[in-house]
């Protein structure tokens, strides 16, 4: 065992839905590498401002997707807007222990205490609080915490656990059984507790 460390990449973006449609089928389709640059660059099909961006935010989706089962892959690819969101976030929080750690306890806890919101300030808390396992934590930039913070923020509104990246307000969240199942199958417990953190 390495030292223990935050390998994160939050900062690669929200959950991308509508993105992650493109990516995923490209995997699916086992796309050769000409094949993702024809999609990506050339036709720009995840309607970039610029080819650059593009690529990067193509390698931050695929490099989450790859950590998981084709079944997630076709959900997000075919499925509706509410089962491919909830597959993104599967997808997100299997890349980022960061993003699972403060579900666990940071969101976890707000629902537990019924709180009517999270606050930003919760998530520069548990940034510290990290840092005591992962020092690398504390070098990190003042600014890429703050991002990192917007991106988890404005993910969680995507899933529905936030009203609005605004209001913060917390609401519940139904997670659909197809993703249940799969994230059973697929023995990913911890994920499925995650994502179930309105429920208990």
């Amino acid at each position: 065992m390495g030292e223990f460390t935050y390998n994160s990449d939050i900062n690669g973006g929200s959950l991308m839905v509508r993105e992650s449609r493109v990516i995923a089928d490209l995997l699916l389709i086992g796309a050769s590498g000409d094949q993702w640059k024809q999609v990506i660059q050339v036709e720009n099909r995840l309607q970039k401002r610029s080819p650059a961006t593009a690529k990067r935010n193509a390698q931050a989706i695929r490099k989450r997707l790859e950590l998981m089962e084709p079944e997630f892959w076709r959900a997000i690819r075919d499925g509706d807007e509410n089962l491919a969101t909830q597959a993104a976030f599967c997808a997100a929080l299997e890349r980022n222990l960061l993003l699972v750690e403060f579900m666990e306890r940071v969101v976890s806890d707000a629902y537990a205490t019924h709180a009517e919101k999270l606050e930003h300030y919760l998530w520069i808390d548990f940034l510290e609080d990290c840092a005591h396992r992962d020092p690398d934590v504390d070098d990190w930039k003042e600014t890429t915490k703050k991002k990192m913070g917007q991106v988890v923020y404005r993910m969680l509104a995507e899933m529905g656990y936030l009203k609005s990246t605004r209001s913060l307000q917390l609401q519940h969240v139904l997670i659909r059984p197809e993703i249940k199942t799969m994230l059973q199958d697929n023995y990913k417990q911890r994920i499925k507790e995650c994502m179930e953190v309105s429920q208990r």
